[in-house]
């Protein structure tokens, strides 16, 4: 168990306040946050690299405040990977290991054990400088696990490799994980966290604001700052109050738009989440179950990985994912007036006072 307790770091324009969480022996934590919210600060606090201003940092009740870099048993991979270009794999793996005075048949059966784990063995006698992103990202794991850290700390691992070696890297990461190495990972892509987590945080500006297992935090996102974390395109402020007209409970947009959702609640304030996939588009008012069918003009058609993203203005931005076929078939472009309609069943209310 790894116990983080109130950590604070003052810079001249950033401070680190108070974070506090923990994590079980195996578990694989994402940090989520935009640059500058303190993800990497946190992790080089964590490996003695910086001394915080407040708070503790235990292993199985251990206090590491003082225990020296060296010495620590978490091991970080910087974003930048820091390989030594002058020297082979094999002397980058071994470079850690003698600075912890082992002896040299040690060393050399603990480099060829996790040489042969992260699939390396015919790179040892290469160049770090030759190698391919991939290869390079797996020597530097590599050159970590070596020291048998108890928790692995992850900066930015994937962000500077293209999308076939991310992909290798991640299977890497999810099988050391399988192993039981537990694992903190930072990062500002919700898809890495969601393919990796066990644990979600999501930082912002310094802080902690959200701690927990990896579905609940993406699927329960209680601010836009955190929707925007999570792929959540519509996420709207919402009032929820009776409609003097039907007599049924309504949630009422800040513009003071009226959507209609399932719900036995008969008041309160909250956030309504509409699938993209869920808001179908017409250039007609049409016949539909959909309870809810609002106007408005596209302000934008963006290409996205399962289609077009498309952006209507409808008196808030209301996001629409369609197919090619779909564009097609409407043959809209923006500054079209188009409805756009989506069923009551498919919205998701999340209250506020939910933690």
């Amino acid at each position: 168990m790894i116990r983080i307790e109130n950590i604070s770091k003052q810079f001249t324009s950033f401070n680190l306040s108070q974070v506090s969480f923990e994590i079980s022996e195996g578990e694989y934590v994402v940090l989520l946050g935009d640059s500058g919210s303190g993800k990497s600060v946190l992790l080089e606090i964590l490996s003695g690299l910086i001394k915080p201003d407040q708070g503790n940092i235990y292993l199985n009740d251990n206090d590491l405040a003082n225990v020296p870099i060296r010495k620590r048993p978490f091991g970080i991979v910087f974003q930048d990977l820091a390989l030594f270009p002058h020297l082979t794999v094999y002397d980058n793996l071994a470079f850690p290991l003698k600075n912890r005075d082992i002896p040299n048949a040690d060393i050399n059966l603990k480099i060829h054990e996790v040489a042969e784990k992260l699939e390396i063995i015919p790179i040892l006698s290469r160049y770090t400088d030759g190698l391919s992103g991939g290869e390079k990202q797996r020597v530097a794991l590599a050159r970590t696990l070596a020291t048998e850290p108890a928790c692995l700390l992850l900066d930015e691992p994937l962000s500077a490799l293209d999308a076939r070696i991310r992909k290798e890297i991640k299977a890497v990461l999810r099988n050391l994980n399988r192993g039981g190495q537990t694992i903190i990972h930072v990062t500002h892509d919700y898809q890495e966290a969601l393919s990796l987590a066990t644990r979600i945080g999501i930082m912002e500006q310094g802080r902690l604001i959200r701690y927990g297992p990896a579905l609940e935090v993406l699927m329960n996102p209680m601010s836009p700052f955190m929707a925007s974390f999570t792929g959540i395109r519509n996420f709207i402020r919402v009032t929820l109050r009776k409609d003097l007209c039907d007599g049924r409970i309504k949630a009422w947009t800040e513009q003071n738009i009226p959507l209609i959702f399932q719900t036995d609640k008969i008041h309160g304030q909250g956030y309504l989440v509409v699938p993209e996939e869920s808001v179908f588009l017409s250039l007609e008012p049409v016949e539909t179950s959909a309870a809810n069918q609002l106007h408005g003009i596209i302000t934008d058609i963006i290409p996205a990985i399962h289609g077009f993203e498309v952006i209507i203005d409808v008196g808030f931005p209301l996001h629409s994912l369609l197919t090619a076929d779909g564009i097609d078939r409407l043959s809209i472009k923006p500054g079209d007036p188009v409805y756009a309609s989506f069923k009551a069943s498919a919205l998701r209310y999340i209250n506020l006072q939910v933690k």
